[in-house]
């Protein structure tokens, strides 16, 4: 463990714990690209998601859960240091190029969950998709997981396994080794044997399990399609065959038959009722996806590019059947975890994200507030797009031409389809304030990415 870790304060979540067993294991699927409308039991009828229909059946859905950028990279950033993603110097997507900006990463000065869970005594992995580093120094095992398996670009071809750039991108730990088989099925399997061998190794210890599902990313392909990609020939895009409508309902059940292997292993060895699972994507669908009623798309601020499908799942302790409309982010998960591991910060580091644990643990339907949680602001912000939300209003900028600004009340018009901007000037100058007061605070201190002039290894991976 790194020595930033070694000086240590008070648990985090001191209070409040009485209804939530300490320690259980921990489990964080993330879907790629996927919509808030792109899971049945979120409305999709296009196609049945089972499995996640059933986690929600059986714990809590959240409504009003949004990831911390509409685009890769910074999601994952931001998920990892329950900080903004501004502060940890991802506030855009790593390149797959290496004429871009191949040569960031997420800096090992930043604490990520894993780091302290496994200080904390807990047994870590992450299985699939990385994105936060393609050299080796930004590897997984250098930001506290013990073990992974999976690629560290933002996209692999399915069967192949070649980034983009027609770089080969399979890892075990940090040595490319290449293995057969469909991107999801291996991290399915990697996961569900993971969890078994924690189950009944010796001595036991609780685990974090970070699972990063590829799908449904491009490129589309099923189980059954060819290879779009290979060494050297990597920039396609699109779909192994034509019906990308198609290949998407196949790769998202898929996906979902994964999560139902891994709810099933969890009960098979005894421990679905230790264990919280949580599942969400890392931001909104594209075009071929579904965000239900949301306007906009990944890569955009508004609804349909950050609030994202969400489920907790926790057998006993998180009740069946309840919905939550309390505003959450993925920001959140950081503090939720390590309250429940019992685990401690560095002395003076400070996280963006506020614990769940009292959402999670409530045995009603979750109003719009938390006492926990309290009232705070949050944003978004993606090159030169921005927004900002207070309580049910939220602000967008950058968003739409000649520089105009939208104000939407989002209670009344979840679809954003009503500037109140004009009508509203006074709450339209105090959320500019906070969103320049926001760039301000994050900037200060930000970890600040290399120029590629620094860079003396120029290998990609390396």
């Amino acid at each position: 463990m790194s020595a930033r870790l070694c000086c240590l304060v008070v648990l985090l979540g001191a209070t409040g714990m009485a209804a939530a067993p300490m320690r259980p294991n921990l489990v964080v699927i993330m879907a790629d690209d996927m919509g808030y409308g792109d899971a049945s039991c979120y409305g999709n009828t296009a196609y049945r998601t089972p499995h996640l229909d059933r986690l929600a059946a059986e714990g809590l859905k959240f409504t009003d859960f949004h990831s911390s950028g509409s685009v890769c990279s910074p999601t994952r950033a931001g998920l990892l240091t329950g900080r903004y993603q501004q502060r940890a110097g991802v506030p855009g997507v790593i390149n797959a190029d290496p004429k871009v900006n191949r040569h960031h990463g997420l800096a090992t000065r930043e604490v990520t969950f894993a780091e302290v869970l496994r200080e904390a005594g807990y047994a870590t992995a992450v299985f699939g998709k990385w994105h936060l580093g393609y050299h080796r120094k930004f590897n997984p095992i250098h930001h506290g997981f013990d073990r992974f398996r999976g690629y560290v670009s933002g996209n692999v071809d399915y069967i192949s396994h070649f980034d983009r750039m027609g770089i080969a991108d399979w890892w075990d730990r940090d040595r490319l080794v290449p293995e057969a088989g469909y991107s999801t099925h291996l991290i399915t399997r990697h996961a569900v044997a993971f969890i078994r061998s924690q189950a009944q190794g010796s001595p036991k210890k609780p685990f974090c399990l970070y699972v990063a599902h590829e799908c449904p990313h491009s490129p589309y392909q099923g189980p059954g399609d060819k290879p779009v990609r290979s060494l050297g020939k990597g920039n396609l895009k699109g779909a192994a065959r034509n019906d990308i409508k198609a290949a998407y309902r196949e790769m998202m059940t898929e996906m979902d038959a994964g999560v139902g292997a891994i709810a099933k292993a969890l009960r098979e060895e005894g421990i679905a009722e230790k264990t919280l699972v949580l599942f969400f994507s890392d931001n909104g669908a594209n075009r071929n996806g579904s965000n239900g009623l949301l306007r906009g798309n990944k890569g955009s601020v508004w609804e349909g590019g950050h609030r994202v499908p969400a489920i907790a799942w926790w057998p006993g302790t998180v009740a069946a059947g309840r919905t939550s409309a309390v505003t959450a982010i993925s920001l959140d998960v950081m503090p939720t975890l390590v309250e429940l591991a019992g685990g401690r910060l560095p002395e003076g580091h400070r996280l963006d994200g506020r614990s769940l644990v009292e959402v999670l643990t409530a045995k009603e339907a979750g109003g719009r507030q938390s006492k926990r949680l309290g009232r705070r602001d949050l944003f978004w912000e993606f090159g030169k797009r921005a927004a900002v939300r207070r309580d049910d209003w939220k602000l967008v900028v950058g968003q739409m031409p000649a520089g105009r600004v939208g104000l939407y009340n989002l209670k009344s018009d979840l679809g954003e389809q009503k500037n109140l901007a004009a009508g509203q000037p006074g709450r339209v100058k105090q959320m500019q304030a906070l969103l320049a007061a926001w760039r301000t605070e994050v900037a200060r201190g930000a970890t600040v990415q290399p120029e590629r002039a620094q860079q003396k290894n120029r290998v990609p991976g390396n």
